[in-house]
């Protein structure tokens, strides 16, 4: 047999070739009556070219940083510093030529080229890293919308690398909101964003505000945030120092120590160090002295004056028998009806969650028999008043009530440490039971990890008579060398998976898998 040869018989009418050719006069008759867009220069473009880059018809030369500008007074009208110039009295109205000089070294000339060219045009494309330049020049030259549009363009962009110069700038040129997006940027990240460049940056006036911020996340302890200070405090005394943070440590301790054993005075009571004392007064005494090891660490340092831990003792201490003796079970009274000043009182803590998990710890330290858990499980943060179990024998009260006041915020911020979400229980009050627990916050499905928890805690009512701090020689001390000898340098806090269960010492790490444990102490 031959081969089978396939073929396909296509079935339908054949297509008159008159049909195929009105097709073809339709579709040119569609395609010369249809609009067509086509881009052309526009009118603002042509201006900007035209008469900004060319300087064609020019009526004035503005003669700065080494350049003359050909202008125009008609758009220059547009400034308010130009407008004001020419509308006046001021000799310059009648003039062809205007010199020029700014005392202000961030007024470069490509940032008062984009000002001036502002002017001229719609839309101004503006770089990040020039941007506080043309900030600069747009204050100087009364350029409402181009301020406006750069301090934008600042709040985007803030990151460890920019903030202290952003927050300069907008200092200097009146820029508010820039300015308190900057403080909120450090408040939120300082602790967890420490560089030797950042540090070194954070001037004193910014430090204070920071260090006294009730809405500083304060990660791990008090103890961390002096310990944060004390390398701040090096690099200011040090600006030219170089090195890597791990470095740092192993500089400032030495320096410090090494230098009381000479003078055997506290730093913060000489003449060099006594520009720093505010922002070592903002530090919460009466939470740095109720550690062992960081009391150590304190008197070995010589930085911060003994009368100033000589007030925390003794308020601690009072404070500690009025909750001996049962006089107070702590604060009782709603927040809203209390006169407890809360933010200058509450002990700071935090710590950072790094993904999906289980978790459960306390902040160690003396806590005035109320044993504080707080643990985290199917995205709900629950806080327990433990008693069950204790490493010490009588060091948790029994009694069947004791109150809180408490504030905890969680936060998870995006790449550059903008917050992307934040949830605040508020001030709260809680009337805890012996090993009771309550739920005080739940976290949405869909927020991402890693979240930094802030917590502030009370746990006694403080006393204002015993708030102040009295100078030592009104408690008849003399000041003199410590005789303390070096310790571990830490204040530890504790992760436990199962709030009754044993502690013990460990590196710093969070727990992910439920019913692990998870112990922690924190190196400062």
């Amino acid at each position: 047999m031959g081969n089978v040869v396939p073929h396909t018989i296509l079935h339908g009418r054949k297509r008159k070739l008159d049909d195929v050719e009105q097709e073809g006069t339709d579709a040119e008759e569609d395609n010369l009556n249809t609009p067509k867009k086509k881009k052309l220069k526009t009118t603002s473009k042509y201006i900007f070219e035209t008469l900004f880059v060319n300087g064609e018809g020019s009526d004035i030369k503005l003669v700065a940083l080494g350049k003359v500008w050909p202008l125009h007074k008609v758009y220059l009208c547009q400034s308010g510093y130009f407008a004001s110039m020419f509308s006046g009295s001021w000799k310059e109205s009648n003039l062809d030529v205007i010199n020029m000089n700014f005392p202000d070294e961030n007024i470069t000339e490509s940032a008062l080229r984009v000002a001036l060219g502002s002017l001229y045009q719609d839309d101004v494309l503006l770089e990040p890293s020039g941007a506080v330049n043309v900030l600069a020049a747009a204050t100087l030259l009364s350029l409402d919308g181009l301020i406006l549009q750069c301090a934008d363009v600042l709040q985007e962009t803030i990151s460890a690398k920019t903030v202290c110069k952003y927050h300069t700038a907008a200092v200097t040129y009146g820029q508010q909101q820039l300015a308190l997006e900057c403080i909120d940027w450090l408040e939120k990240n300082l602790m967890t964003s420490q560089t030797v460049e950042l540090l070194r940056d954070i001037s004193c006036a910014l430090m204070e505000k920071l260090v006294l911020s009730d809405n500083l996340f304060v990660i791990q302890v008090e103890m961390d945030l002096y310990s944060m200070l004390k390398k701040w405090l090096f690099l200011q005394l040090h600006p030219i120092w170089q090195g890597k943070l791990r470095d740092l440590t192993k500089e400032t301790d030495p320096f410090f120590r090494s230098r009381a054993g000479v003078t055997c005075e506290d730093f913060l009571s000489t003449v060099r160090g006594a520009p720093y004392a505010t922002m070592f007064r903002g530090l919460r005494t009466q939470h740095l002295v109720n550690d062992l090891a960081s009391v150590k660490i304190l008197e070995l340092d010589h930085i911060i004056p003994m009368e100033w831990l000589m007030g925390g003792y003794r308020r601690q201490w009072l404070q500690m028998l009025q909750v001996e003796q049962g006089q107070d079970q702590g604060p009782s009274e709603e927040p809203e009806k209390s006169t407890i000043k809360f933010p200058e009182e509450s002990l700071r803590c935090g710590r950072v969650l790094y993904k999906e998990g289980d978790y459960c710890w306390r902040w160690t330290g003396y806590n005035f028999g109320i044993d504080l858990l707080l643990s985290f499980t199917n995205r709900l943060f629950t806080l327990r008043r433990n008693t069950h179990q204790q490493t010490t024998p009588g060091a948790a009260c029994l009694k069947n009530e004791r109150h809180v006041m408490f504030k905890l915020t969680v936060a998870s911020f995006d790449n550059l440490g903008h917050t992307k979400y934040i949830k605040t229980s508020g001030l709260k009050h809680l009337s805890m039971g012996k090993d009771e627990d309550a739920v005080v916050m739940m976290i949405e499905r869909h927020v991402a990890f890693p979240l930094r928890v802030s917590c502030n805690f009370l746990v006694y009512t403080p006393k204002d008579e015993w708030a102040s701090q009295p100078a030592a020689e009104k408690l008849g001390i003399s000041k003199s060398k410590s005789s303390t000898t070096s310790g571990t340098n830490h204040q530890s806090i504790t992760d436990q998976a199962n709030p009754g269960g044993s502690t013990s010492p460990g590196p710093v790490h969070a727990n992910p898998n439920p019913g692990g444990v998870n112990n922690a102490e924190v190196s400062l």
